[in-house]
């Protein structure tokens, strides 16, 4: 019997590469091995945010005074809700220490009101904003690796096959032995491309999803917080 043809190892021609290619393969390992650290590193975040904040929503609704609730958001950390809290709880404070020191001066207390809890909004939605951009720090480099990784690694693919054909040129012959080595090679960086970009793809609407839940309770806290604020300011 013939014997069996040596099968092509893979890692020896990435590793063996030379040029464009292996300047192409290093650029996809990077944003490889990027994008799976920002991956365990986010996931574990917003893993972390999401308890802290349902926890946070529980003490918030059986709390009796505000202020030792204030007090207990400011000693923890990685949690938006409470630094939303924390933000309207303080403009709150400034708005109603200023209608106290002005007194009988506010001749209009419908306008007053109103525009106390305008405040007070204001700064929870600046405190949202931030914090909602907190969390969706580095996921644009999750959609940069997902929709570039492909092409970079076809444009290593293309110019892989194109040292073959010259390699064809150079030796005269065109014979399995001379064009499989170039070709794959040059396949690889597509292999790899890929492999950086799906689950860049796929984390990164997972990860969307989880923030797009967080914005959502931050955005019904506000509001419940608003109402509270704004019943406050009406029977004073």
């Amino acid at each position: 019997m013939p014997p069996a043809p040596a099968g092509i190892d893979v890692w020896s021609l990435a590793f063996g590469s030379v040029g464009v290619v292996f300047f192409v393969l290093l650029i996809l390992v990077f944003f490889s091995l990027t994008s799976w650290t920002i991956i365990i590193w986010k996931v574990l975040e917003l893993r972390r945010a999401k308890r802290s904040c349902d926890e946070f929503l529980a003490a918030f609704w059986q709390a009796k005074r505000l202020d030792q609730l204030y007090e207990e958001a400011l000693a923890i950390e990685g949690n938006p809700i409470a630094e939303v809290f924390a933000a309207g709880y303080r403009e709150a404070e400034q708005v109603l220490q200023a209608r106290t020191k002005g007194g009988a001066e506010d001749t209009n207390v419908l306008t007053a009101e109103l525009s106390g809890v305008e405040s007070v909004e204001r700064a929870l939605r600046r405190a949202a904003n931030h914090e909602i951009s907190s969390l969706e720090r580095l996921i644009t480099f999750l959609a940069t690796t997902a929709s570039a990784s492909p092409f970079i690694g076809l444009f290593g693919t293309v110019w892989g096959i194109m040292n073959s054909f010259r390699d064809i040129g150079t030796q005269g012959a065109a014979g399995l032995a001379v064009v499989a080595p170039g070709i794959s090679e040059a396949l690889i960086a597509t292999a790899l491309g890929l492999a950086a970009a799906i689950p860049a793809v796929i984390a990164y609407n997972h990860l969307q999803n989880r923030i797009k839940i967080l914005a959502d309770d931050i955005e019904n806290f506000t509001a419940d917080f608003l109402n509270l604020v704004g019943r406050h300011f009406m029977t004073m």
